[in-house]
């Protein structure tokens, strides 16, 4: 992952008003952007408009279990540095949030500076592993997660909000098999009321787009869901 420009955004993640309200404090005074989510809905829709650097994740959440976050974090952007916080004591709970996904992991109660230096180094360590840039390539389709610009074949193809991370999803998953109910969970995720039938409208609407007088790179596999892979050479 390489770190957007400028200032790092951390979203801070949990349901305890006066502790999520001190550490953004503290963050801001690093000289950080900071955004507060009071769970996991709010958090997965931040996500996508806030565009974090890092999340301080909370474990237990009234809507989403934390793990349930940090899954559907993972399924939308693989290398994101997310740093565990919780009440949990058991080295069997915070084994299971390292299996998980989670970078690093602070128990409750814990000291603010050591939350600030163990963000400190997630973020220097997502710097140096981000030479390999922020586009994504399937044939001649092109995205780029930081100008949010899709080509095809050198010419610019417009996509609304939606459609760009529709379209993000199926190429960060290029030749596998996407089931409806996957794609609805991780690009849907901020909306309360969601049925099946917006994602094969969606699909629609990109590929009208992005196929228009060229070769297929949505496919539909029946029964199943959807397949996102390069077109076969024409012989």
């Amino acid at each position: 992952m390489k770190l957007s420009t400028g200032t790092p955004r951390i979203l801070v993640v949990d349901d305890e008003k006066d502790l999520t309200d001190l550490l953004v404090t503290v963050l801001r005074a690093e000289g950080w952007r900071t955004e507060p989510a009071p769970d996991g809905t709010t958090a997965l829709r931040a996500v996508r408009g806030f565009r974090p650097d890092a999340v301080v994740l909370d474990r237990g959440l009234p809507d989403l279990e934390g793990l349930e976050v940090l899954r559907r974090l993972r399924a939308y952007r693989p290398d994101l540095p997310v740093l565990f916080l919780t009440a949990r004591e058991s080295v069997e709970d915070r084994v299971a949030g390292l299996c998980a996904g989670a970078d690093d992991y602070v128990p409750k109660p814990f000291d603010l500076d050591e939350v600030v230096v163990r963000l400190r180094a997630l973020l220097r360590r997502c710097d140096a592993a981000g030479a390999g840039g922020s586009l994504l390539a399937v044939g001649d389709l092109t995205l780029d997660e930081e100008t949010r610009q899709v080509h095809r074949g050198g010419a610019q193809v417009r996509l609304t909000a939606r459609e760009f991370e529709l379209l993000r999803y199926l190429m960060r998953h290029t030749g596998r098999v996407l089931g409806r109910a996957e794609l609805l969970d991780n690009v849907w995720a901020d909306e309360a009321d969601r049925h099946l039938n917006i994602v094969e409208s969606y699909v629609s609407y990109l590929r009208r787009k992005i196929e228009r007088d060229r070769s297929v790179l949505i496919h539909t596999v029946r029964g199943v869901g959807y397949l996102m892979k390069p077109a076969a050479p024409k012989r």
